[in-house]
């Protein structure tokens, strides 16, 4: 038996130094999940300490069917959504409308070129119902259907809240393409100067 069993066995036994421990493991890595559906840090901890909660009361239910990572996240990711029902706001539609529409400018590998955090603090911007499906399709692989239905939304909205997050993503590493490019050029003018 390895230490996460171990862990679980003990948690089922409502064993708080366990419980502390199987939180220790976990937390960074759910707080990962947590962040890309809060609008803050604040918020993602409040999701955090929810989903543990619901982890380690319904720990019994776990009987080493699949990755309990996976059971975990799952449990993340449902307890993220209900926090976006009791939550939701009014504007999803703010700015999102505005994008140009026309714009054929595109960012084919956002991971090659920019760096993780800036591409968190791009998906940051969405506004939250988009933010959501746009992580439940590209982050998580739900398909539009599973989406459409965790969300309470039409399956047309899901596809087209994520085609229009995309476009909103992309135009804004777009403009952080742009305003990286002089710096990288002051960069290499610099060197060249150095080694000249």
């Amino acid at each position: 038996m390895n230490r996460t069993d171990s862990l679980i066995e003990l948690c089922k036994q409502n064993n708080s130094q366990a419980q502390k421990e199987l939180y220790d493991m976990y937390a960074p890595r759910l707080f990962g999940i947590c962040l890309r559906y809060a609008a803050d840090s604040a918020e993602a901890e409040d999701i955090l300490h929810e989903s543990f909660y619901k982890i380690l009361t319904k720990i019994n239910n776990f009987h080493g069917v699949g990755v309990f990572e996976g059971w975990m996240r799952k449990i993340v990711i449902n307890t993220a959504i209900q926090y976006y029902h009791r939550n939701k706001r009014i504007s999803q539609t703010t700015d999102i409308d505005n994008i140009n529409e026309n714009s054929h400018e595109t960012v084919s590998n956002w991971e090659q070129e920019f760096t993780q955090e800036e591409l968190m603090t791009a998906i940051n911007t969405l506004p939250k119902g988009y933010k959501a499906v746009f992580n439940l399709f590209a982050v998580e692989g739900y398909k539009h259907a599973e989406i459409a239905k965790m969300l309470e939304i039409d399956g047309v909205t899901s596809r087209t809240q994520y085609l229009r997050a995309k476009k909103w993503l992309q135009e804004q590493l777009v403009q952080l393409s742009k305003i990286r490019k002089p710096k990288i050029e002051t960069m290499e003018q610099l060197n060249h100067e150095k080694i000249a």
